[in-house]
């Protein structure tokens, strides 16, 4: 568990050292300047992360704050290639920072030794930025430019692996962080743009667990060996929930558990005319199969019946959707994709910034919220905005910026809580209505 000294001193070095050193290396400060590498990376910030809408005044005004008074049109002059190096080797050490949290007090989750959620979300940048950040182009909602963000995150313990930074066009399967390895007795849960048996067989062999939704095209065989045609076998069910042990691909032949649970017919019409308008867009046709398999939802893992039944996995496949929660935060809260410049230099500083400050925002959530099911990050990240520039103004003082720390844990704690759903129960309810037997 990581302690508020720990922050505040994980806060202090990224922000001060690690600042100063790398403005050094990248030569964005080459002399004596009253806006060293530490002050320029401190005001956009913290000065982001209290207004994300920030202008240029408001930048200089938290410039002031942190010590460094300088105009406005002096900050704008300083948003260049080697300020963008800057803030982003600055990002790359802050995710090295390990920090974590009291679990949740969630008795699914202390079954794992972690749970790992893993996904991407991407920022479109201005096309000339292009050869910083190559984007998939060829689409009228794409650009030429874009940044894809790979996240992996501890739903127990709340550590946050990331975000590493990957071109928009690179495929998440070729991510680092697709076979940075994970500890034994772990479960790990992944969109299917990260399906790979390969991937899936060597986390097996290391004693990792991981469930995941069944990629259609993989290759699937009953115990005895023999080819299972999905669509018939379906058919032939009455129930509503099938579990049945099989085997993956043609090559890798991996031990999984196949769980089968039949959709409302609404709920798979919809599913059907879904997947029919997104092949119309993309000039295809679905196949019959297909359309038939949108009755069910199909999932595969390597968890024995005995930690997890079908029915938790059900409950805890749920869970998936909170790292889309965390990137909706960044975005609509911390405007992680909006800005106010049409400069390209400064839009990557400013992506670059705010990622730092979002980093450290969830620091803070780990200290003060992180241990309760039914926190609310967005009310959790409001109130941080509010002090962000205590934070800022207590940096340099390790005593004064611990006491800035505990009374914003104080407000998370007494606040920032989802209020509870009868007709449409919240993930964390359902979470903790599971117990060792099953739903309670």
């Amino acid at each position: 568990m990581t302690t508020i000294t720990q922050v505040a001193q994980a806060m202090q070095t990224v922000l001060t050292e690690v600042a100063d050193e790398v403005a050094r290396r990248t030569g964005f400060v080459r002399r004596r300047s009253k806006l060293t590498g530490a002050k320029f990376c401190q005001t956009l910030v913290w000065g982001w992360l209290a207004n994300p809408q920030a202008s240029l005044e408001e930048l200089a005004q938290t410039a002031a704050l942190v010590g460094a008074p300088i105009s406005p049109q002096a900050i704008d002059q300083r948003f260049s290639p080697t300020a963008a190096a800057c803030l982003k080797q600055v990002l790359d050490e802050t995710v090295k920072q390990v920090i974590t949290a009291t679990p949740a007090q969630l008795a699914i989750l202390q079954r794992f030794n972690g749970v790992y959620l893993q996904d991407s979300s991407t920022v479109v940048l201005p096309d000339a930025l292009s050869q910083v950040w190559l984007g998939c182009g060829g689409r009228a909602a794409m650009s030429t430019a874009a940044l894809k963000l790979q996240v992996r995150i501890d739903m127990a313990g709340g550590r946050l692996s990331g975000p590493y930074l990957q071109a928009g066009r690179a495929h998440d399967r070729t991510a680092d962080i697709q076979t940075a390895p994970l500890p034994s007795g772990a479960l790990r849960l992944a969109d299917l743009g990260y399906w790979s048996l390969a991937v899936l067989q060597a986390m097996d062999a290391a004693g990792v667990f991981w469930l995941s939704r069944l990629h259609l095209q993989t290759a699937v065989f009953d115990a005895a060996g023999q080819p299972l045609n999905l669509v018939t076998w379906l058919q032939a069910q009455t129930g509503s929930r099938i579990e049945v042990k099989v085997h993956l691909g043609v090559a890798h032949h991996l031990p999984a558990r196949l769980l089968a649970v039949r959709l409302p017919q609404e709920m798979a019409d919809l599913r059907r005319m879904r997947l029919k308008d997104e092949a119309r867009r993309r000039g295809h046709m679905v196949s019959p199969a297909r359309l038939k398999l949108a009755d069910w939802n199909l999932f595969v893992t390597n968890v024995p019946v005995e930690l997890l039944t079908l029915d938790e996995a059900v409950v805890v496949i749920r869970m998936r959707w909170q790292v889309e929660l965390i990137f909706k935060l960044w975005k609509s809260h911390g405007h992680l994709d909006d800005w106010r410049s049409q400069k390209p230099w400064r839009i990557l500083c400013e992506v670059y910034a705010k990622l730092i400050a979002v980093v450290l925002q969830h620091w803070v959530f780990l200290v003060g919220c992180w241990q309760y099911p039914n926190r609310s990050l967005f009310k959790a990240a409001q109130t941080v905005q509010k002090y962000a520039w205590h934070l800022a103004a207590s940096l340099g003082y390790p005593a004064q910026l611990q006491q800035a720390l505990a009374v914003i844990e104080r407000c998370l704690a007494a606040g920032c809580r989802i209020n509870k759903r009868k007709k449409a129960p919240h993930t964390y309810q359902r979470l903790l209505a599971l117990t060792d037997g099953g739903l309670g």
